[in-house]
């Protein structure tokens, strides 16, 4: 819910569980003059800030320059701490485990990595039509990341409903190692639905286009953001 007034300052990136979050201190006046101040917290494979958690009104101060006093003065540890914290109360809250459209995002998104490596970085260089191979890791690594996006894009209820469908009734265990069997069924699944160009295709319009799909593909891996 948004608060009238709210004020949002970006404090980086933490780690939980080999997935980046994004977190937020957010300030916003209250009855009396006073200010109250807490953290949110949005994964990175998200836009919406209906997946995000937070944590209570944690600060209530006389301005909103002395939460952002007291809010430097916090270490990674807590924060941590304050993000699993949050995480554990909104999925109790919520009588449901967290949403499986976010872990297929991390676990494609790492999976695309390693196929392709990280070719986003204005020092790599493109490849030329000569290189074959190099030029087919990349177009596997666009096809996951097509079901990685289409993914993201359905409603993590509807996603959670259609993974049941896919896998007659299985569940995923995200801590088993049955995962990345489970998840390739789903995947495959998926890619089988989407109108994806064949390799000549792709590789054409790839090396015409080349610096649009690095772009694509850095927004997608390391900003963790929907291009």
């Amino acid at each position: 819910m948004t608060i009238h007034g709210e004020r949002r300052r970006s404090v980086g990136f933490l780690e939980r569980e080999d997935e980046s979050w994004a977190c937020f201190l957010v300030t916003f006046p209250a009855d009396g003059g006073r200010w109250h101040g807490y953290f949110s917290f949005r994964p990175s494979h998200s836009e919406r800030t209906e997946d995000e958690v937070r944590t209570t009104d944690i600060f209530v101060e006389a301005s909103e320059g002395e939460i952002h006093h007291k809010a430097r003065g916090l270490g990674r540890p807590l924060l941590r701490g304050l993000l699993d914290s949050a995480v554990h109360t909104t999925v109790r809250q919520n009588g449901s485990r967290e949403h499986l459209r976010g872990q297929f995002r991390s676990l494609l998104t790492q999976n695309s990595v390693d196929i392709a490596g990280d070719w986003t970085g204005a020092e790599e260089a493109v490849p030329h039509d000569g290189e074959i191979e190099r030029l087919r890791s990349l177009y596997e690594s666009y096809r996951i990341d097509q079901v990685s996006h289409f993914i993201c894009l359905v409603d993590p209820e509807d996603f959670e409903s259609a993974v049941d469908v896919i896998l007659e009734g299985e569940s995923i265990d995200f801590r088993t190692k049955d995962r990345v069997q489970f998840a390739r069924m789903v995947v495959d699944h998926i890619e089988s639905l989407l109108p994806l160009p064949d390799f000549e295709t792709w590789a054409r319009d790839f090396l015409a286009n080349a610096e649009a799909y690095r772009l694509y593909a850095h927004t997608l891996h390391r900003e963790g953001r929907l291009p």
